[in-house]
């Protein structure tokens, strides 16, 4: 029998009486078969007292519930980054051309700059995901050794308290 599985996460709250799960608390998540699938089910320790015990799950089990942890923020935030290399490529300062260049990395990982083909090797092209834009930068040919030297000027430009220009 194949069967498509949906999962579903742990509630937050009691399945019964809506009341939330504090850190530590035990609860019992129930899989209760319904049709083709699975209803899940998650108690706190009086629901489940108090439960009817003439229906039976097809799997319970016993948990502690931690709250879930919040979401880690970006290393370098996009917008940031974003933002920073728009600014550099309006001033089109020579002193920031390989901070540009690996700006334009970082936002190519993220898939917010697309690579476009190039007719001239010192020029790169970029196109904008969302938006279509085009920018276009000058290729810095950066060695493997001059690039963790240009990753912390970017690190220092994108520290909160830093101004640029």
């Amino acid at each position: 029998m194949q069967a498509d599985w949906e999962i579903k996460s742990r509630a937050h709250a009691c399945a019964r009486t809506g009341v939330e799960f504090q850190p530590g608390e035990v609860f019992y998540t129930l899989l209760i078969r319904e049709g083709d699938g699975f209803r899940r089910e998650d108690l706190s320790e009086e629901a489940w007292a108090t439960r009817n015990e003439n229906i039976q799950p097809f799997s319970f089990w016993r948990s502690k519930y931690e709250p879930p942890t919040p979401p880690r923020p970006e290393a370098l935030p996009r917008d940031d980054a974003e933002s920073l290399l728009r600014r550099l490529v309006a001033e089109n300062d020579p002193a920031y051309a390989n901070v540009r260049y690996i700006l334009a990395l970082m936002l190519e990982r993220k898939r917010i700059l697309r690579p476009e083909a190039s007719q001239d090797e010192d020029m790169l092209v970029y196109e904008h995901v969302a938006s279509g834009e085009t920018i276009v930068l000058a290729n810095p040919h950066l060695s493997f050794e001059q690039i963790p030297a240009v990753q912390r000027e970017v690190s220092a430009l994108l520290a909160p308290d830093s101004a640029v220009g």
